[in-house]
């Protein structure tokens, strides 16, 4: 969680975002028309960097059974002053994104959409889009490979810490 300090430190373009800034924990489910469905855990932290107009991003997801470490991301956020973001994600699997989108710091609202999806041998698209809700971040994550059209692929909610 930011100091009131930190928060003052806050470069003025990730203003609009900085309602994300800290650790988020909850739990999630993943389905597919090509995999088995699942539930998992994860923790995600963004963070802003030295008071740089950009939000550094880390996901991190486990099996809720064992535990046991499941999938893992990294990247950066860049919001701009005219509401959109631009963000580039590599993932533990090898697979990288860069996605456009939007903001809306009313609404509380990121949607992102898929510009490249690198190192993919199946994924053509994905898209994001996080909300905040009484307190609770949800996101929901689309996917769509050469065999299924773009559909609901991953949904959660996280509690700040």
């Amino acid at each position: 969680m930011l100091s009131s300090t930190a928060a003052l430190h806050v470069h003025p373009a990730v203003k609009p975002l900085s309602y994300l800034l800290g650790t988020w924990r909850g739990q999630g489910e993943g389905c597919f028309p090509t995999i088995a469905s699942f539930k998992y855990g994860e923790e995600i932290q963004f963070s802003n960097l030295d008071n740089k107009p950009v939000i550094a991003y880390s996901s991190k997801t486990w099996k809720l059974s064992s535990g046991e470490p499941m999938h893992a991301e990294s990247g950066y956020w860049r919001p701009k002053p005219d509401g959109t973001v631009e963000v580039v994600l590599a993932q533990s699997t090898g697979l990288v994104e860069v996605q456009k989108g939007t903001h809306n710091a009313e609404e509380k609202v990121v949607k992102l959409q898929s510009e490249l999806v690198g190192n993919a041998s199946k994924v053509r698209e994905i898209t994001r889009v996080f909300n905040l809700v009484n307190g609770e971040l949800a996101y929901v994550v689309e996917m769509a490979t050469n065999q299924t059209s773009l559909q609901k692929h991953l949904k959660a909610s996280l509690k700040k810490l």
